[in-house]
């Protein structure tokens, strides 16, 4: 198990919480094992087109190193692997939730309000 903490040293506690969830899919990942529950690696892979499959492996892998998702490998020919949150991550849902209201408000109040930008060189 990676230990993250121990490969970096942080000079806040915000640091160590975006090094954990930064990247573009990660987020993605948990908002899906959030909101929707347990996944397999398929479903989660056609919820986020665009994904590779190499990118999901290792999204995957680092949010299960950090003890954020946890990989159920069952017994089973072919075999069959489940993604979940873990209690700990689950606990990034609320912050989530923030994040995509924030989001959501800038879009529409700031984003909406904008004049459309011309290439004019």
């Amino acid at each position: 198990m990676k230990q993250l903490i121990d490969k970096k040293t942080f000079s806040c506690e915000k640091e160590l919480t975006l090094s954990i969830i930064s990247g573009k899919w990660k987020m993605l990942i948990m908002w899906h094992l959030g909101k929707e529950g347990t996944k397999r690696f398929g479903e989660l892979k056609s919820m986020m087109p665009g994904i590779t499959q190499r990118m999901l492996v290792s999204q995957l892998r680092d949010l299960e190193n950090d003890l954020i998702v946890y990989r159920e490998v069952f017994p089973v020919v072919p075999p069959k692997v489940e993604y979940s949150l873990t209690e700990r991550g689950k606990s990034l849902l609320p912050i989530l939730d923030s994040m995509y209201e924030w989001g959501k408000d800038y879009k529409e109040t700031i984003l909406a309000n904008q004049p459309e930008k011309t290439n004019s060189i």
